[in-house]
């Protein structure tokens, strides 16, 4: 068993606009783009991934851009998850995009790594995978021959496993502004404290009306083998009061399917992901209330 990994030979290309990185994208046939690369680097070490052409993607204006529109917020998918931390407008907008990128990584690892790397890697314990799912996150996936949006929940086909076609980039996320106007909360449980990988992760968003719930979105990582929306405990939900909460969250046993593995055990993540899920929406509506003052 080999101690050191090394990279095989490739060849590495630069384009200089999108147009160009998809024009390569379609003609090299094996190409993988590299925006921060913390992902991508390890599997081509490990021989997870293999390529014989990389496409660096990570100085392109059209997709590291942050854009606020009237009926919806449009997310680069090169912009790091530091550029998200440091926008004024996402902190008060969408500050759970801001919990779930604090929480991951050291910052060396945040000032590199992309919102869209973290989506398209389709990690079962991708960080910022809940949060947008919460916020009915749509993704503009292009090609040389067009572009076509797709739900995020519609994504993820299975571990490492997505909707993209092979020449084919993650060029946005848009995030609907009527989406953030609820309280939300992300809780994640990692073996450390900070720099981590999930055991489980939750992002949940909340709207009541008189002590009664009537809009809830509920996302979690690592309990599936992909990131999840939990439907089912949302229907319980709804309807309910506030103080109805904790045995309604029950239900989540019935949605989640969690293994065992170095992190932990699947009986503990179960354990977990319902103690968080209680945990989280009660934030959530806490929130919810400060919001309305």
């Amino acid at each position: 068993m080999a101690l050191f990994y090394q990279i095989p030979k490739l060849n590495y290309h630069k384009p200089k606009n999108l147009n160009e990185a998809l024009k390569l994208l379609k003609e090299l046939g094996d190409a993988k783009p590299i925006a921060g690369g913390t992902d991508l680097m390890v599997d081509m070490k490990i021989g997870r991934v293999k390529t014989r052409n990389l496409i660096d993607i990570s100085d392109l204006r059209e997709i590291r851009k942050i854009e606020f529109h009237k009926d919806s917020i449009i997310i680069g998918a090169a912009v790091t998850l530091q550029e998200i931390i440091n926008n004024e407008r996402i902190r008060r907008e969408i500050p759970i995009l801001v919990e779930a990128a604090e929480n991951l990584g050291s910052w060396q690892i945040r000032n590199v790594a992309t919102i869209g790397g973290n989506i398209c890697n389709a990690s079962p314990a991708a960080d910022m995978a809940p949060p947008l799912l919460i916020l009915n996150s749509k993704l503009k996936l292009s090609s040389i021959n067009g572009d076509r949006v797709i739900p995020l929940e519609k994504f993820f086909k299975g571990p490492r496993q997505t909707e993209l076609m092979v020449d084919e980039l993650l060029t946005e996320i848009v995030v609907p502004k009527e989406s953030c106007n609820a309280g939300m909360k992300f809780i994640k449980i990692g073996r450390r404290r900070a720099h981590t990988l999930s055991i489980v992760a939750v992002a949940v968003a909340v709207r009541t009306m008189e002590d009664k719930i009537e809009y809830v979105r509920i996302a979690l990582n690592s309990i599936a083998p992909t990131p999840i929306r939990a439907y089912k405990t949302e229907e319980e939900l709804i309807g309910s009061r506030v103080n109805e909460v904790e045995g309604k969250v029950k239900k989540l046993i019935e949605e989640i399917k969690p293994i065992s593995d170095v992190r932990a055990s699947a009986e503990y993540r179960r354990e977990m992901a319902v103690k968080i899920t209680i945990d989280a929406l009660k934030m959530s509506i806490e929130n919810w209330r400060c919001k309305e003052k």
